[in-house]
């Protein structure tokens, strides 16, 4: 038998004999037990072995070691430090009297009794000595073996030694109980050795699988919470059959912050006087704060004090302080000590977000925000939100300094790129992304609206130069996506080119690079804002400022006012400069500014003058142009600005084009108001003579014709005809759509007024004269175009008037030709009028009355005038024998009609009757004719002699499309009329002349239609 070095026989007697003498403290000690092993440290084991250890490390004095085996069904738990002693022996026999009293009492000396700091952090946990009987909660039969001796608690053994009394009350107590004992109140000797490198080693006999399961899971559950809350221990080791694992240096995977003291007796009167006594002796505290560096860890969500309780904590860290708990252990008792414990928790935290705030962690995320977890948290949190306003956690855009909270501003909808340009003027300032929003309202962190910054900067940056202006709008450039913020943004300052600060970018004119500053600045004083150059940027253009080109500029109605007022301008040659300059840079940007050729200019002899009444020396302009009219510029402004730009401005240096578009026949644009007879051109051209909803779409006209010398005219024509401009103004017809929508083409202004305006040196018009290429007829009755026009383009002589061909013929052109016509001294071939009859019969176009005499052809072969009474219009072959209806005018078809009207001549058929005299024999349309003209008739009618009306005649043509003949060339053609097909009358003569030539003909005939070619 082992010695009993603990003196566990005489514990066991005085336990005994007091259960004996006083059954019911058998049933306290039972009922204690249970509610220990059953309630508050039903899974607490491993924390409060681990906690036992940590008590003997800190008793000696060295950094603990614990291990923790789970072997099969049997877990051993070995520590390092103070071995077991009789004190602490009997301790764990007595319930809620724990042998470290006298290491927690106060020290009057102020000597630290524990080695482990004067703060009280990382004293000795244990509060009553009964976080031993978490043991119960897995093994009936727990052993403890130290360096200095072992003892061991039994169910079994306990059960027989209350047997043993011979107690009936007691044994009655425990068949009530189903043989449950208080296992802790009776220790036994026990033998054995811990592990080597241990001085004390806990045995615990698991129960059952039940068990197992449970210490399998706890294990598995140990972490670095545990070293945080015990300092004492340096190193936990956990073997499982899952393996091994080491806790060791929790340091260098958390930010810990550790704090604590002793009350002094005046606070330890007021905080503790609701604790229990024992707990009064003990007037020290400690808070941990432990951040891990790796967000993803996992935190337990509770309040350790500082083992885990039930209180929620919904703080991303983990808090472990000696908070006073109630007799379950899970829960913070309220009261006063509570309250203190909470505020040094506050303080604790408070100075764990400065220095990692320091370490340049973003803290933001660790504010308390949103709904408490509980009452306790809710205490935290007030009191953190408390302190932290006044801590310095939050970083300065400015210079990254901290600052506290209550000192601080963010700007709304402002990002980083923006909150670096408004750091030096917006004091405070610190970056705040929407996430934070919430934590920096807790803090109270001032809120400024972005707009009211805005407004500010008008005043706080107005000596910035242009480009510190650039930087500010190119740090806006992801904010001007947002459309809440663009209006937030509306009033922003703008730095012009004039040098002034003005509010709002909508409106605003972005000039690009080829716009010279100091032109921009000429156009401030008329009211045209343009932003400075070296202030443009991207931005602007989504705030609603517009991209400024040359002609944007020279569009603006300010500058239009400047330059249709310049003649009374304080300063007209600014005025020119500036505008000038702007052409300059790209001429082609003022294409039809028609208004800019008011802009006055000085000319040779310094006067100022309109640019529309300027030439360029030496130009075709200046040798054109009636010198009364036009004046020369000034040769230092064709130098210093170059013709180009002059000729946009309406300088000419060849005549000038005005253009306009959608125009209103009934409401000229102003552009062409000062055209010479534009109005006289509208009416003529408008569809019926009236121009009221008539439009033209595009018009370019041709300005300044009435300036023209009348000698220079072979030279302007033959200016218009090369220079592609004025050549398309003048020779492409102008397209006029009338009320009805339906499109006329008409002749441009500057035909047109050529046609009306120009006239040669016998005072004659040039138009209406002969091309020197009209045809014969035309020559010969026209009077013939100057010399000099066989030099001019065919489409330029055509456009000025010039007749080449009777479509070229307008009414008085019709009326002028049939009177020379008429006119017997003249001579003309029988062919020159048989085409000209052709071409004139197709006119629509005739004059009103017709000719007192018509131009007829005579028997031999020339023609003659006559009286319209004696002549007809022929409009078919077979009317060509008919000599007795007098002259013939000859024409086919819708040309018949025409001449009749035109001549007032009827057709042949309204004056003869064209009836056959006889009836003549039917015959059969010979096969081989039919073969090769399929639409003749079948049959024909053979006259010995056939006459029509009384008149002889060789063939006919009845009424009902009959053919009649004498002869067969008159057959010939008989066939061929009333088949439709009078160009095949020759092929059919030579098949009824010569029969035997069938093959040859038909063979030719293949290759008559159209398939063939």
């Amino acid at each position: 038998m082992s010695d009993d070095v603990f003196g566990t026989a005489g514990i066991r007697e005085r336990v005994l004999a007091g259960w004996s003498a006083a059954p019911i403290r058998f049933r306290e000690d039972a009922n204690a037990e249970e509610d220990l092993a059953l309630g508050g440290y039903v899974d607490r084991l491993v924390v409060e072995l681990a906690q036992n250890a940590a008590d003997a490390a800190v008793r000696a004095g060295t950094p603990g070691r614990v291990l923790f085996e789970l072997r099969g069904n049997t877990l051993v738990v070995a520590n390092t430090g103070t071995a077991l002693s009789r004190d602490g022996v009997e301790s764990l026999a007595t319930l809620r009297a724990s042998a470290k009293r006298d290491e927690h009492t106060e020290n009057p000396s102020g000597e630290d009794l524990t080695g482990t700091g004067a703060d009280g952090a990382g004293r000795a946990v244990g509060r009553f000595g009964v976080g031993f009987s978490a043991v119960l909660a897995v093994s009936d039969e727990p052993v403890i073996l130290s360096r200095t001796g072992g003892v061991r608690f039994s169910k079994a053994d306990t059960a027989d030694a209350i047997a043993g009394l011979g107690s009936g009350e007691l044994a009655t107590e425990v068949r009530r109980r189903d043989g449950n004992v208080p296992v802790l109140r009776l220790p036994f000797a026990a033998e054995g050795e811990p592990p080597e490198g241990y001085d004390t080693a806990v045995i615990l006999p698991l129960r059952d699988e039940a068990a197992v399961s449970l210490v399998r899971r706890l294990l598995s559950e140990a972490g670095d919470p545990l070293l945080l809350a015990l300092p004492g221990l340096a190193r936990i080791e956990i073997e499982t059959d899952a393996g091994r694992r080491v806790l060791e240096d929790a340091g260098s995977r958390w930010w810990i912050h550790r704090t604590g003291g002793v009350f002094d007796a005046h606070e330890r009167e007021e905080l503790l006087a609701d604790r229990p006594v024992e707990e009064r002796s003990r007037p020290f505290f400690s808070v941990v704060w432990a951040l891990p560096r790796d967000s993803a860890v996992a935190l337990p969500g509770v309040v350790q004090a500082p083992t885990p309780t039930e209180e929620a904590l919904s703080l991303p860290v983990l808090l472990l302080a000696s908070l006073p708990l109630d007799p379950t252990r899970r829960h913070v008792a309220k009261g006063p000590l509570t309250d203190r414990l909470v505020r040094e928790a506050a303080t604790a935290y408070a100075e764990l977000l400065r220095t990692r705030a320091e370490d340049g962690d973003d803290v933001l995320r660790l504010v308390p925000t949103g709904l408490a977890a509980g009452p306790l948290d809710q205490l935290i949190r007030e009191a953190i939100l408390a302190l932290l306003p006044g801590t310095p956690i939050v970083r300065s855009v400015e210079d990254g300094t901290l600052l506290r909270p209550r000192d601080a501003v963010i700007v709304e909808g402002a990002d980083d790129t923006f909150n670096q340009v408004l750091a030096p003027i917006v004091p405070g300032l610190i970056r705040a992304a929407r996430t934070d929003r919430p934590a920096l309202d807790a803090l109270g962190v001032r809120r400024l609206e972005l707009a009211e910054v805005v407004d500010q900067l008008g005043t706080a940056a107005a000596h910035e130069e242009p480009e510190w202006w650039s930087a500010l709008y190119g740090s806006l450039t992801e904010m001007v996506t947002d459309a809440l913020l663009r209006e937030s943004l509306g009033t922003l300052p703008v730095p012009l080119a004039d040098g002034r600060l003005v509010r709002g970018v909508r409106g605003l004119l972005l000039p690009g690079p080829e716009l010279p500053v100091e032109v921009l600045k000429e156009f401030g004083a008329y009211g045209v804002r343009v932003v400075h150059p070296a202030a443009v940027h991207p931005a602007l253009e989504r705030l609603g400022a517009i991209p400024a080109s040359p002609r944007s500029l020279l569009e603006d109605s300010a500058v239009r006012a400047a330059v249709e007022h310049s003649m009374d301008a304080d300063d007209p040659e600014a005025i020119a400069h500036a505008v000038l300059s702007l052409i300059a840079t790209d001429p082609a940007q003022a294409d039809g500014l028609w208004w800019l050729s008011d802009l006055v200019l000085r000319d040779a002899d310094g006067e100022l003058t309109p640019a529309n009444a300027l030439v360029v020396p030496g130009s075709a302009a200046e040798e054109a142009l009636d010198a009364d009219e036009v004046a020369p510029i000034d040769p230092a402004l064709l130098e210093r600005y170059g013709v180009p730009a002059l000729a946009a401005a309406g300088v000419l240096a060849t005549l000038g084009v005005v253009t306009a578009a959608d125009v209103a026949l009934d409401r000229l644009p102003e552009a062409l108001k000062d055209l010479d007879g534009i109005d006289d051109w509208a009416y003529d051209v408008a569809p019926d003579g009236s121009r009221y909803g008539a439009t033209v779409g595009e018009l370019a006209a041709i300005r300044d014709l009435d300036w023209v010398r009348d000698d220079a005219w072979p030279q302007v024509l033959g200016i218009l005809g090369a220079e592609p401009e004025l050549r398309r103004a003048l020779v492409t017809q102008v397209r006029v759509i009338g009320p009805d929508d339906r499109p006329l083409g008409v002749p441009s202004y500057a035909a047109w007024w050529i046609r009306e305006r120009v006239l040669l040196a016998d005072g004659e018009p040039l138009a209406g004269r002969a091309d020197p290429d009209a045809e014969p007829v035309l020559a010969a009755f026209l009077d013939p175009a100057p010399e000099w026009t066989a030099a001019l383009d065919p489409e330029v002589r055509s456009a000025v008037g010039l007749v080449r061909e009777v479509g070229d013929l307008d009414a008085d052109g019709i009326s002028l030709v049939l009177d020379r016509l008429a006119d017997p001294e003249h001579e003309i071939t029988e062919s020159a009028l048989l085409r000209f009859w052709r071409q004139l019969g197709t006119l629509p176009l005739f004059p009103g009355d017709a000719p007192d005499q018509v131009r007829v052809l005579s028997a031999d072969g020339w023609t003659e005038v006559v009286d319209p009474a004696t002549a007809v219009v022929v409009d078919g072959p077979m009317w060509l024998q008919r000599t007795d209806l007098g002259g013939f005018v000859v024409a086919s078809g819708a040309a018949a009609d025409g001449l009749g009207d035109l001549f007032d001549v009827p057709l042949a058929h309204e004056v003869a009757e064209g009836k056959i005299d006889g009836e003549g024999t039917a015959a059969d349309v010979p096969e081989l004719v039919r073969e090769l003209v399929p639409e003749v008739p079948p049959l024909w009618w053979e006259h010995e002699e056939l006459t029509v009306d009384g008149v002889d005649v060789s063939w006919w043509v009845d009424a009902e499309g009959a053919p009649h003949a004498a002869t067969f060339d008159g057959l010939a053609k008989a066939l061929a009329w009333s088949a439709g097909h009078w160009d095949r009358r020759h092929l059919i003569r030579a098949v009824l002349n010569e029969p035997d030539r069938t093959s040859e003909l038909l063979q030719d005939a293949t290759y008559d239609h159209p398939a063939a070619q």
